[in-house]
């Protein structure tokens, strides 16, 4: 009997012992399924973010660092950068427009922000046609560097404000006169950082100051009063520029980015358009500096996570945005015509001036 016990204790022992090997090993005698079978829970970040940027942030690369690194789960709504800092922030973790200009009226309305920092940035530009370029260039407003085109924007604005034709510069198979689309200065950032360079250049190249503002406002109301309905993101107006033609928007307003994604992401859409779609850097043009405002710890993390250096390479390599010291050439990207270097900037008017421009053109 007391042998029978005494088995009966042993085998309950080793039963035991080998439960708990099944249990740390999970089952699988290696314990390689417990190490890759259990993933730590993701930290979910909502937050607004600018139209420009969604195929960025929508990157599996990007999203797949930001997740094993960070702990990070990124969800986003779109929105304009000005229209953001007036949206419903309630659970929202972060914003991220396209200009320093929008978080400074994130601070006029909501205070200081958790942590903000200038993550990317890129140039605006103008998007058109080989045909606008060849009768640009007739008119003497194009200056070339290698393939690089580079417009002169006190020229372009003589001939916005003086409503020249396009037939009267050689192109009568365009209607009406010349003119510039962007967006809505006082909702979309693209269409106020035009804005904040055509107040410069109507200040005789000069950074517009309060005391000008009265002066040049009515300028501005003129020329942004032309262009009817306005798109609110900058990435409709270039799905548009791209979808619609010549005919519909002989230039368009928006940034360098743009155009480098798209061929990154859409190389056989872009290569349908690529002999046609010419980019024109204005001379001068002005930065926009892409920062996003952390409203919270979370927000603060994925701060973290974008300034990470292979996130940051993934900008530009493959979304266009200037990030670093990172350096790729024009047919390196597979798009003809990008500035190895931005060299001539304007520098946008202060947030008093701008907030003047952009109630004014509401």
């Amino acid at each position: 009997m007391r042998k029978k016990i005494i088995g009966l204790v042993l085998l309950i022992c080793v039963m035991a012992a080998v439960g708990g090997i099944y249990l740390l090993t999970g089952g699988s005698g290696d314990g390689k399924e417990k190490e890759t079978g259990k993933t730590k829970p993701k930290t979910a970040v909502s937050g607004y973010v600018g139209g420009e940027k969604i195929g960025f942030l929508e990157d599996e690369e990007v999203l797949s660092i930001l997740g094993e690194k960070y702990g990070l789960e990124v969800d986003y709504s779109k929105a304009g950068s000005l229209d953001m800092m007036t949206a419903d922030l309630e659970g929202r973790n972060y914003l991220f427009p396209s200009s320093s200009i929008a978080l400074e009226y994130y601070e006029e309305l909501h205070g200081s922000p958790v942590q903000s920092e200038i993550l990317l940035n890129t140039p605006i530009v103008l998007y058109t046609h080989k045909i606008v370029l060849d009768a640009f260039d007739s008119q003497g407003l194009i200056t070339k560097d290698g393939d690089v085109n580079y417009v002169d924007m006190a020229k372009l604005v003589e001939l916005i404000q003086n409503d020249t034709a396009w037939a009267d510069i050689g192109v009568p198979e365009l209607y009406g006169t010349v003119s510039v689309d962007t967006t809505d200065p006082a909702r979309s950032n693209s269409g106020n950082m035009f804005a904040a360079l055509l107040a410069d250049v109507l200040n005789g190249g000069q950074t517009l100051t309060p005391e000008k503002v009265d002066e040049i406002l009515p300028q501005l109301q003129t020329i942004f009063g032309k262009l009817g309905y306005m798109e609110t993101s900058s990435s409709d107006l270039f799905s548009q520029f791209l979808r619609m033609g010549v005919g519909a928007t002989p230039i368009a307003a928006g940034y360098e980015s743009q155009i480098i994604e798209y061929a990154m992401l859409h190389p056989e859409e872009y290569e349908s358009v690529r002999d046609d779609i010419v980019v024109l850097y204005p001379a001068p043009t002005v930065w926009s500096a892409h920062v996003l405002i952390a409203l919270d710890d979370a927000g603060k993390t994925l701060i973290r996570g974008l300034q990470d250096e292979e996130v940051q390479k993934l900008a530009w390599e493959k979304h266009g945005f200037r990030t670093g010291n990172y350096e790729i050439s024009d047919k390196e990207l597979g798009v003809p015509g990008i500035a190895d270097n931005i060299t001539q900037v304007a520098q946008v008017p202060s947030y008093d001036v701008m907030r003047r421009i952009i109630d004014g053109l509401r």
